[in-house]
């Protein structure tokens, strides 16, 4: 009994030195920060969808739980996307991952070939190879007036931007926007289209075709390196204010069809 006790004593210890840790109370805080950041994905694709002034058309990739984001679309017609690998029983419209799906409405075997979306929110493997694929895949698919939405773009720390998900003793705990923001960064340095992040809900990236986001990012950061990146925030993501997005929108609602 005394070694089981002394034991529970020591895991305790152990524990505590976790929690009162410098760096895992400072990472707890950027999260809390995070979280209270308003407002969310669902406003902001809510309010480009309103602006059409039209049917819109919206594609969702990475859907998990659809009461998060999926059900408070406004869209004339909704489509989602997502493997269903970590929920079952979830309604979803193409249970497959968004490489597969790409490849079947290229092939004309889902929905149509010829289908464009306004709005494309790209919420799935937070990895930035997946990521990169599913902006060029994206693209093909987008309307000339249309927007890619991005989750994750914008990780507060280092430890929320790991590569693994599944590693619980991080100061980030279960908090987690993977490399998302390599993917985001690399396409900041394209010219052939514009792009913003509104500094909200975990960093909500914006790319647009035909409205001036901002410049290309001229932030050099060839080993896509964190730190590089926390001391460049601003300027590699092109950070902005949900009102400043707004602003830039409104100003540049003629170019929306």
């Amino acid at each position: 009994m005394r070694s089981k006790i002394k034991l529970l004593k020591k895991r305790y210890n152990t524990g505590l030195k976790f929690i009162e840790d410098p760096m895992h109370v400072a990472v707890d805080k950027l999260s809390s920060n995070e979280i209270n950041k308003k407002p969310y994905r669902y406003d902001i694709i809510n309010f480009l969808i309103k602006n059409f002034n039209r049917e819109a058309h919206y594609l969702e990739i990475g859907v998990r739980n659809p009461k998060v984001n999926f059900d408070k679309i406004n869209s004339s017609h909704k489509y989602s996307v997502d493997p269903c690998i970590e929920l079952e029983g979830v309604p979803i419209d193409f249970m497959m991952t968004s490489d597969i799906f790409f490849e079947k409405l290229n092939n004309n075997e889902v929905l149509s070939n010829e289908m464009k979306f306004d709005v494309i929110f790209i919420d799935g493997l937070h990895l930035a190879e997946q990521v990169e694929r599913d902006i060029s895949n994206s693209l093909k698919f987008l309307k000339d007036d249309g927007f890619i939405v991005m989750h994750d773009c914008n990780p507060p720390s280092e430890y929320h931007a790991s590569e693994n998900y599944s590693y619980r003793l991080s100061p980030a705990k279960d908090y987690w926007n993977g490399t998302t923001w390599k993917a985001f960064v690399k396409s900041r340095q394209s010219n052939d289209y514009y792009s913003c992040c509104i500094d909200t809900d975990w960093g909500v990236g914006i790319i647009s075709k035909k409205i001036n986001l901002g410049n290309p990012s001229s932030t050099a950061n060839p080993f896509y390196e964190f730190n590089v990146l926390n001391s460049n925030r601003k300027e590699s993501l092109n950070l902005k204010s949900f009102e400043e997005f707004k602003e830039l929108i409104l100003k540049n609602d003629k170019l929306i069809e």
